[in-house]
């Protein structure tokens, strides 16, 4: 059985088939989801899905891209979320994204802090979002004392998630792996130990080359789980096993 430590099924895509998709996971493989947080209304949805299917558990975070338009209120009910849920497990997704022009690299910055500083007081492992911003972003981290989370969908050097290693933090590898053009990624996959990779979907986005241009869901994880067992030259059940403990003991799940 595998974990998806990232996921978005409160997105709108999931709208028409939500349930039935949810409904199914175990019988498909899944064991677990972590629901990720960007806003305040989709960390209140994470809370939600939590509350109907057992093996969902939730991060509560406001993404970068919405930095420019939070309040200090806002941030309170980020911590408030955390606080009040026992199955809220992380807080996230949070970081910086460079990758496109109109977002305020200083308001990006603010909340990122703000909420690392969260993620301290509580207690919680966090789930970063670094995007064309790996060495601001690891400095960060690493200035704020915070030394348990993933760094989600990790696009960096393969010295630098070792460096996070190192600090701490597993290294989240999703369908990205598998593209014909993810050398760098497959590198990462080779430097670091399996005991610090966990695997994530980032559902409905970045589907596996298997299935590349639908809507992505965690069943389609074993094309990621696949993929890594092939570069580590372990097995795939293999693969499963040590990352769904990876994700288990980095979330606190007793099950």
């Amino acid at each position: 059985m595998i974990f998806d430590s990232h996921a978005h099924y409160d997105d709108r895509k999931f709208d028409k088939d939500r349930d039935e998709l949810l409904t199914y996971m175990h019988e498909n493989g899944v064991e677990f989801i972590l629901n990720s947080g960007e806003s305040v209304r989709a960390s209140r949805a994470g809370v939600e899905l939590g509350k109907k299917y057992d093996f969902v558990y939730s991060a509560s975070g406001i993404h970068p891209h919405y930095a420019s338009n939070v309040t200090d209120k806002d941030l309170q009910i980020i911590e408030e979320i955390a606080v009040k849920n026992k199955k809220v497990v992380a807080i996230g997704e949070i970081g910086l994204d460079y990758h496109y022009d109109g977002y305020s690299a200083e308001d990006q910055k603010y909340v990122f802090e703000k909420q690392l500083m969260i993620a301290k007081k509580l207690d919680l492992p966090v789930i970063i979002h670094s995007r064309d911003a790996s060495q601001e972003c690891f400095d960060i981290i690493k200035n704020s004392g915070v030394r348990k989370g993933v760094i989600h969908c990790y696009s960096g050097s393969a010295q630098m998630a070792v460096d996070y290693a190192k600090m701490g933090f597993y290294i989240g590898v999703g369908g990205v792996v598998t593209y014909n053009n993810a050398r760098k990624l497959v590198e990462v996959v080779e430097a670091l130990p399996i005991e610090r990779i966990v695997v994530e979907t980032d559902c409905p986005y970045l589907a596996p080359q298997q299935v590349r241009g639908e809507r992505n869901n965690s069943m389609y994880i074993e094309y990621v789980a696949q993929k890594i067992a092939e570069i580590k030259g372990i097995s795939y059940e293999k693969v499963c096993e040590i990352t769904n403990f990876n994700a288990r003991n980095l979330f606190d799940i007793r099950k």
